[in-house]
């Protein structure tokens, strides 16, 4: 494993941890070189979820995972929510997409899968995400999203 500090190639794992019953291993680990001996921290999951996404236009693309990450890290940009909460979703997310257990999925539904869980861990990020996946086009579809949440609030 390279070292993000100094960029050299010996580094020992101090500590080694499962986390979150998620197959995703935590290392804790040091660099040897004598001038850096910086400690970081790798995290190393295995790829389960080979899907295909269809698009509006019918377009076949691979799950982006990172994808999926940008836009729950803007929606939820400058609220009090942790990077420790966003990977958290991320992980969610992705566990309801291999329980599906689908090799194409269209994307409005993944679309639905993220205002579920977004609605139930912050409502501005929910809106902010709606806004963009529906396409608001002026205040009144802002205000009729807002209108529905207070009325059905779970």
């Amino acid at each position: 494993m390279k070292c993000p500090y100094c960029g050299s190639f010996e580094t020992k794992v101090l500590d080694k941890r499962e986390t979150d019953g998620r197959s995703v291993t935590r290392r804790r680990r040091e660099c040897l070189t004598p001038t850096c001996t910086k400690r970081f921290t790798t995290y190393e999951r295995a790829e389960v979820l080979d899907l295909f996404v269809i698009k509006k236009d019918q377009r076949r693309e691979a799950f982006n995972r990172g994808k999926l990450r940008r836009n729950l890290m803007k929606a939820c940009e400058k609220r009090p929510i942790s990077q420790e909460t966003i990977d958290h979703l991320i992980g969610e997310i992705e566990q309801q997409l291999i329980s599906m257990r689908k090799s194409e999925i269209d994307s409005r539904s993944i679309g639905d899968l993220v205002m579920d869980i977004l609605k139930d861990t912050d409502r501005v990020a929910y809106i902010r995400f709606a806004s963009v996946y529906r396409d608001f086009k002026d205040v009144t579809d802002f205000e009729k999203e807002l209108q529905q949440l207070t009325q059905h609030p779970n």
